[in-house]
């Protein structure tokens, strides 16, 4: 790798040194007042332990707060000097070369997908729209093992490619075997085709962005070879329950000053964060290739958030990653309700504990070391404030039983005891500080520029629901704590949770499953309460705000889901968004395409009970799905025995009698599915069933 004089070393370290001073500094000062409160009486064991507890967690909002802090200061003095996008080329541009081709990569597993072509049909038309579409083919990388959704994915493919032009630019393959999950896929695609390409951009299945975005990120790192991976900061939008609105709006006024923040103090060491990013491919196809790690799941095995270590990996090699902190224009979804968004967090607590024995692993850098233990923290800080709670509430009820002794020797003034209200008034007071200042600081912001106040419904409006959000997020915050803190537990008892797709169009919450899942926490809620306000009456009050979050849950959950009133919120002017108030067109296109959803392919258009069937019996999807299966060898006589065991089951008990597993090897297969078309072709016509019927003449 060329080397080029890397700008202000110094001023960079400067920076870090202030960001973690402030963060260590403000972390003593707070501890001091709690050891203040405990020390005249010495140090209990479980005063020992309130003490642990907080510093850890303490640091933990410190380093939040700080960040969101110095993104306020970027973004109320104008952009960052040291930003990628405001840094001098490290070699001068040469007008006369073409920019190199670039390959947007969709990796998907069993999505929606009539969402996914849609969204790319958006970003394909915005990129013609800057007219440097040339520039750059599309792949949908498949890992999709339903078959139906497969072969819809194939029809969806080639209707996108008839309708677009897109024959040598757009495509498809599914893997036969999912291997590594996301991680397997991309690099699957790195040692097939990356040697045509310098770059590559990763989409998530939801992901939608702009091509004048994806224009500046090629240029970006054509400016900066010594750049390996630039990350944008993906803006939640399109999702209409009321849960999901809040967190769009929290993101969005928020967000975009906690990534100034990070950049501040990262700078050219920053993360990944799996999606809406680019990749030099040369340098991830030379040192991302991810170890198994030892051991079995789920600390061991194949390394599920595989996006942190892919950064860490660059770094340790040498290259740089950045976070384009200010590069609009780039869009993701998020999960429509509280149970969802839960159950993504499942799937993401295993992957960033793995990171814990990463941290510690030779030959990563400081900072990405840094990086593992937030991953790891970003989970464990539940089931520690948890801790916390517990061992205040144990300490708070040891002191209510202790006799009380106001005179001490020679002492004529009396020595009042200590009480557990002021451990909790000053722990809440700061703590809460820290945790709701960056709120106001956002709101601050808006003062400084008028279009995005009137982006986010005017400075009251806005206001309102930044107050609404914050209920919001109190009442939510003690369900998230015991989701997480089960999670945690789940997984050191070693109980894997794989990687299951995800739920992301909007849906409402029904009673059922609100009581399933929050059931136990509304019975904890209760409990707590109960105890406290029997045993230490005085904390029960400080404890409502958790007790609420917890007794609420079940209303809470079905409520936030609703879309009526997520609609209602939007009429009265509430968490408006830039995205809802001015929608760029690339999210207008989209929208566009989901309203009309009508195909060019003929097959697409008519309406099919089982794609599956269809593969089988219609010849143009038959023959279009055997020519894009990957070309293997013939299967061996016990395999051919297996296949031929499920044509009969097919033939003599329909479809319905097999798994999905089963109907996807009878498709994988092109001489089985050669040999069941010519099957269907040459008997009776099928009923609604999927079983032969016999010829019978009337009379």
């Amino acid at each position: 790798m060329a080397q080029f004089p890397r700008p202000s070393v110094v001023g960079h370290t400067v920076r870090r040194f202030v960001f973690f001073l402030l963060v260590i500094l403000t972390s003593l000062i707070a501890l001091g007042l709690l050891v203040s409160v405990f020390q005249p009486n010495g140090f209990s064991p479980m005063e020992l332990l309130l003490l642990f507890l907080y510093m850890i967690l303490f640091a933990w909002i410190c380093i939040s707060f700080w960040t969101a802090f110095m993104g306020f200061w970027v973004i109320l003095f104008g952009r960052d000097r040291w930003a990628i996008s405001r840094q001098p080329p490290d070699i001068p541009p040469d007008s006369a070369t073409s920019p190199p081709r670039t390959a947007i990569l969709m990796p998907i597993y069993n999505e929606d997908s009539e969402r996914v072509f849609a969204g790319l049909r958006a970003i394909h038309q915005s990129l013609m729209d800057t007219g440097q579409l040339d520039g750059f083919d599309f792949f949908i990388l498949s890992d999709t093992r339903d078959p139906e959704v497969w072969v819809e994915e194939e029809l969806r493919w080639q209707d996108m490619v008839w309708s677009l032009d897109g024959k040598e630019r757009i495509f498809y393959r599914n893997r036969p075997e999912n291997t590594s999950r996301k991680s397997g896929n991309l690099e699957d695609f790195c040692t097939r085709w990356g040697g045509r390409y310098r770059y590559m951009i990763v989409l998530d299945a939801d992901s939608v962005m702009q091509g004048q975005t994806l224009v500046e990120m090629v240029r970006l790192m054509e400016r900066h070879p010594r750049v390996a991976l630039i990350q944008t900061p993906p803006v939640p939008v399109n999702r209409e329950s009321l849960f999901a609105r809040i967190l769009q709006f929290a993101s969005s006024l928020y967000g975009r000053m906690f990534t100034a923040g990070l950049n501040y103090w990262q700078l050219g060491e920053s993360n990944y964060w799996g999606h809406n990013a680019i990749i030099r491919i040369q340098p991830f196809l030379d040192h991302c290739g991810l170890p198994k790690l030892p051991g079995h799941e789920p600390f061991g095995g194949e390394i599920l958030s595989h996006d942190f270590v892919e950064a860490a990996l660059l770094r340790r090699a040498g290259w740089e990653v950045w976070l384009a902190y200010d590069l609009e224009g780039s869009y993701e979804e998020i999960p429509p309700t509280l149970i969802d968004y839960a159950k993504r967090d499942r799937r993401w607590c295993q992957g960033n504990l793995q990171h814990l024995r990463l941290a510690f692993a030779q030959g990563f850098n400081l900072l990405s070391r840094l990086h593992f233990l937030m991953g790891v923290m970003s989970y464990a800080a539940s089931p520690l404030w948890l801790l916390f709670l517990i061992a205040t509430g144990v300490e708070a009820f040891i002191q209510t039983q202790q006799e009380l002794v106001y005179f001490f020797g020679e002492n004529w003034m009396p020595v009042w005891p200590v009480s557990f209200a002021v451990e909790m008034t000053t722990v809440l007071l700061v703590t809460l500080t820290m945790l709701f200042l960056p709120k106001l600081l956002a709101l601050l912001l808006l003062l400084k520029e008028k279009r995005l106040r009137r982006a986010y419904g005017g400075m009251f409006k806005a206001s309102l629901s930044v107050t609404l959000e914050t209920v919001f997020s109190v009442l939510t915050a003690p369900v998230l704590m015991l989701f997480q803190t089960k999670f945690v537990l789940a997984i050191l008892m070693r109980r894997a949770v794989g990687w299951p797709p995800q739920q992301r169009g909007d849906h409402q919450t029904g009673f059922v499953e609100a009581v399933l899942t929050h059931g136990g926490h509304t019975l904890i809620g209760v409990a707590a309460g109960t105890l406290s306000y029997l045993y230490v009456p005085a904390f029960f009050w400080w404890f409502t705000p958790v007790l609420l979050g917890l007794g609420l849950s079940i209303p809470v959950s079905m409520l936030s889901s609703s879309i009526a009133l997520g609609r209602q919120a939007r009429r009265m002017g509430l968490f408006l968004t830039p995205e809802e108030t001015d929608p760029p067109k690339v999210l207008q296109d989209l929208d566009e395409y989901l309203q009309e959803d009508e195909p060019v392919l003929p097959v697409l258009r008519k309406t099919a009970s089982s794609r599956f069937l269809q593969a089988l019996t219609d010849p143009y999807v038959n023959t279009l799905h055997r020519s894009l299966l990957p070309e293997s060898e013939s299967p061996s006589k016990r395999r051919r025995h297996y296949l031929e065991g499920l044509i009969h089951q097919l033939e003599e008990e329909g479809p319905d009698s097999l798994s999905s597993m089963q109907k996807r090897e009878l498709i994988a297969n092109p001489e089985t599915l050669l040999r069941l078309h010519a099957l269907f072709w040459s008997q009776p016509p099928l009923n609604n069933d999927g079983m032969l019927l016999e010829n019978r003449r009337a009379g």
